[in-house]
C-alpha cells in the first residue's frame, strides 16, 4: 500500500475522529483511482488525468451520487496530502461534483405516526418496550443503531436529556419530551426489571426476552409489523421516523442549526434537505407571513 494512503488512514481514525466504515469507504475511492492510473504515483496525477478518471465512472454507468462520494474521498486525499506538505498543489481543486437530483427523505404525517403508536398493543409482554422504541426512533430522532445501543447509564431523564453516540463515535445530547419520558421509565421500571440482561448487556437500555441487546434487523420487523397493524401503505423503515421527527420540527419553526445539532449532522447542508417541504406549506406560510400579503 503507498505510504501516503497509510498515513491518511491513520489520519481519518485519530484526527478526524471517523468511523472505521467510513474510513475504509475512503480508502477505497483511493484505491479505484489507484489501479485506473497502474504505474502512475498518486501524488503525480494532473487535473486532466482527475478528468479522464470521472469520464470513465461515467462511461461505467455509475450513478451521479455515487460519483459524487468517490470523489469527495479523493479530494480528501489530495487536501491531507497539501496538509502534510506533501504536495504543493491540489489537483482536485477545481473539479466539480456531478450534478443529481435531489432526493427528498419520505416522511409520516403526524396522523400517520399516532397510527403507528396506537397500534402498538401495550398489554403485551414487549408492549410498552416497542412503544417506548417508537417514542425515541421519532421523538428523539435516533438513527436505528443510536437506538439498539443506546445505554441506561446515558439517559439523564430528570434533565429531561439523553446521551448518545453516532457516527465517528461522537457524542451529543438530545432533548426528551414527556411522553417518550414516560414511556421509557414504564418499560425500564415493568418489562426489563424482569428480564435477566446477560453478562456485559446490563447497561443497554432495549433488551430481547433473552437479555440481549437489540438488533438493527429486530428493529426493521417490528417497524415494518406495525406499518402494516396500523394499516399504512408507504414504504417505511426505522430510519423514516428521523425523516419525520426533522421534518415536524422544521415545519414547526425549529431552528435549522438547532436540528442539525439534534441529529448529529456534521455538515449543515445535510440538514437543509428538510427545508425543502412541500409546496403547498412553503406557499401557506408566504400568504400568511409576507408583508405584501397583509
Amino acid at each position: 500500500m503507498n505510504s501516503n494512503i497509510e498515513l491518511f488512514r491513520q489520519y481519518l481514525i485519530y484526527e478526524k475522529g471517523l468511523s472505521l466504515k467510513t474510513v475504509e469507504s475512503y480508502i477505497h475511492d483511493i484505491f479505484l483511482l489507484e489501479n485506473y492510473f497502474k504505474g502512475k504515483k498518486l501524488e503525480d496525477i494532473s487535473y486532466q488525468n482527475l478528468q479522464s478518471f470521472l469520464k470513465n465512472l461515467y462511461e461505467l454507468n455509475i450513478k451521479s451520487r455515487s460519483q459524487a462520494r468517490i470523489l469527495s474521498g479523493i479530494k480528501a486525499f489530495y487536501k491531507f496530502l497539501n496538509y502534510s506538505n506533501v504536495l504543493n498543489n491540489n489537483p482536485t481543486e477545481l473539479l466539480e461534483s456531478p450534478k443529481f437530483e435531489m432526493k427528498l427523505p419520505d416522511f409520516l404525517t403526524v396522523d400517520e405516526i399516532n397510527s403507528i403508536f396506537n397500534s402498538i398493543d401495550l398489554s403485551t409482554k414487549e408492549g410498552h418496550r416497542n412503544r417506548a422504541i417508537a417514542e425515541i426512533l421519532y421523538g428523539c430522532g435516533l438513527r436505528v443503531s443510536e437506538l439498539v445501543n443506546l445505554k441506561i447509564s446515558n439517559l439523564f431523564l430528570d434533565e429531561d436529556f439523553i446521551k448518545v453516540v453516532g457516527k465517528g463515535d461522537k457524542e451529543r445530547l438530545i432533548p426528551i419530551g414527556e411522553t417518550a419520558k414516560k414511556m421509557i421509565k414504564l418499560y425500564i421500571d415493568g418489562e426489563r426489571k424482569k428480564i435477566k440482561a446477560k453478562k456485559g448487556e446490563e447497561d443497554f437500555v432495549f433488551l430481547n426476552r433473552r437479555g440481549s441487546h437489540l438488533t438493527r434487523e429486530m428493529i426493521f420487523t417490528y417497524v415494518k409489523k406495525w406499518v402494516s397493524d396500523a394499516k399504512i401503505e408507504k414504504k417505511v423503515s426505522p430510519h423514516t421516523f428521523r425523516h419525520s421527527f426533522a421534518t415536524h420540527l422544521i415545519e414547526g419553526g425549529a431552528d435549522l442549526r438547532a436540528v442539525q445539532q439534534m441529529l448529529g449532522h456534521e455538515n449543515i447542508t445535510t440538514t437543509e434537505i428538510y427545508t425543502h417541504l412541500d409546496q403547498d406549506y412553503l406557499r401557506t406560510n408566504i400568504i400568511l407571513y409576507h408583508p405584501r400579503n397583509k
